[in-house]
């Protein structure tokens, strides 16, 4: 009799574990995003689930119009806005762009009449 209630408490003490491992977060991030989805402003920079960074124009009951370039606008459901990057700030992100420098690019630069690798030789 003892062995049945032992093992009764140890497949409850699981359900419980995995509660508290995997569903109550699981319902959290769904809330979390849902309220997210539901706070969401014209003027917000977002990327989608896909990975598309987009500015919210107007908000629909469900929809979201986004600006993906200058006047280019495309109407996506609410539950595919993975997450806000921030506010458009258009001065800070010009300024910022016009400054960046990639120190990884090497430039190299080959005559017009050396078409040949010069390793080889005839």
């Amino acid at each position: 009799m003892g062995g049945n209630y032992s093992s009764l408490i140890m497949i409850a003490l699981m359900v419980v574990v995995f509660y508290f491992l995997l569903i109550r977060p699981q319902r959290k991030r769904q809330q979390e995003q849902a309220q997210m989805q539901n706070s969401l402003t014209p003027g917000t920079r977002i990327m989608t689930t896909t990975g598309l960074f987009a500015t919210v124009v107007a908000i629909d009951a469900e929809d979201v119009i986004l600006e993906i370039a200058p006047g280019v606008e495309t109407r996506w459901v609410k539950a595919a806005i993975g997450r806000v990057v921030g506010p458009v700030d258009d001065t800070q992100g010009d300024a910022e762009n016009t400054d960046t420098v990639d120190d990884n690019v090497v430039e190299t630069a080959q005559s017009p009449g050396d078409d040949q690798d010069s390793t080889t030789k005839k």
